[in-house]
């Protein structure tokens, strides 16, 4: 499996983004890089089989080889705030890549 590449390393380099915790709204965000639109569209299946399994489902952009996620507080209400299950789904993408 094709690890995304890390952003500012030059070609070859692997590596991850952390998850950068967001303020107004709360969310969790967090962009991977890929080398090939191969390696994105891989990704990118097999986060939906993870979703649709955990019900749960991030906002997601992505161009031919990177892919932008929003994780928003399970519970919608005003003032919601990031709970273990967040982070456990947030920790469950983050496996994907391995």
């Amino acid at each position: 499996m094709e690890q995304p590449i890390a952003n500012g390393q030059g070609e070859g380099h692997t590596g991850r983004h952390q998850w950068q915790q967001r303020e107004r709204p709360i969310r969790l965000e967090r962009r991977l890089e890929f080398k090939t639109y191969g390696a994105t569209r891989d990704f990118l299946d097999r986060l939906g089989e993870f979703s649709e399994q955990q019900q749960r489902f991030p906002d997601i952009s992505f161009g031919r080889t990177y892919v932008n996620l929003t994780l928003r507080p399970g519970d919608e209400s005003e003032g919601a705030k990031l709970l273990e299950d967040d982070h456990a789904f947030a920790a469950g993408v983050d496996g994907l890549l391995d």
